[in-house]
């Protein structure tokens, strides 16, 4: 259903069933999916690739050019997954030269005023709450959860299943299954209630908790933690992931936190 009081551009193409409300404009070279509803008022711009089943709520830009210097007018998209809620004012820009998109995954919730700048990749079932705002080139992994009014640095990574407190500055890759608190910011346990409600059993909550004791309490540095990890934890896809995820950090890890 498209109101007649929106702009649609003749080369959009939207699926049948798409609920489009008034004042909304779309631009060219945008598709978007069966069963999405676009909320009044908002701004859909060329290279916009939205899925099937989103919501998308009043005020909301998707795909406007990058707020970067170097984008040169290069064509490059916004890509959103199925199922996702975009709440009222969010922004999410396309992608640069440097990756050529920005990706949002399935069942994301995005509330209202988040930022989300080009060539992003934000996974699938990641809550970003209200004000968060992500800089250019950050990667948030599955089933993460951006509490209100975090500041993420550019190409910072975010792992999956961790929880980051409201109003934090994020300036350190935040290694997968951790919570992530205080400034700077630091390790504070294992997201142990998300990973209770996704079906990870006792057991391995608390194989990945002595992986962290090591890392984070011990006061050695990240090479000789990582040593101690591989020779004495058994090889498991959790235990592989983290050893992974720190050696590929490019800004380094948060630190543990050492109360006085």
């Amino acid at each position: 259903m498209k109101q007649p009081l929106s702009y649609i551009h003749p080369d959009a193409i939207i699926a049948d069933n798409v609920v489009i409300e008034p004042f909304v404009t779309i631009d060219k070279d945008v598709v978007i999916g069966a069963g999405t509803w676009v909320g009044s008022n908002v701004t859909i711009l060329e290279g916009a690739r939205i899925g099937e089943n989103c919501k998308i709520f009043p005020g909301a830009v998707i795909s406007a050019i990058p707020q970067d210097l170097k984008f040169a007018g290069e064509k490059t998209t916004a890509i959103i997954g199925d199922n996702t809620t975009i709440r009222e004012c969010v922004t999410i820009n396309r992608g640069t030269v440097a990756k050529g998109k920005t990706i949002v995954g399935s069942n994301c919730l995005l509330m209202a005023y988040v930022h989300i700048a080009h060539d992003c990749i934000v996974g699938n079932n990641v809550i970003l709450a209200n004000s968060t705002q992500l800089a250019g080139e950050v990667v948030i992994d599955d089933f993460a959860i951006l509490s209100g009014m975090i500041a993420v640095h550019q190409f910072v990574h975010i792992g999956s299943h961790v929880i980051i407190s409201g109003g934090s500055l994020v300036r350190k890759d935040v290694p997968p299954y951790t919570k992530a608190s205080r400034e700077p910011l630091s390790y504070t346990g294992l997201n142990s209630i998300g990973l209770r409600r996704r079906g990870f059993s006792n057991e391995k909550i608390n194989e990945i908790q002595e992986i962290y004791r090591i890392l984070f309490l011990k006061k050695m540095n990240n090479t000789q933690a990582l040593e101690i990890i591989e020779a004495e934890m058994p090889a498991t896809k959790e235990r592989d992931e983290i050893l992974l995820f720190i050696r590929n950090s490019s800004r380094g890890i948060m630190k543990g936190y050492f109360p006085e």
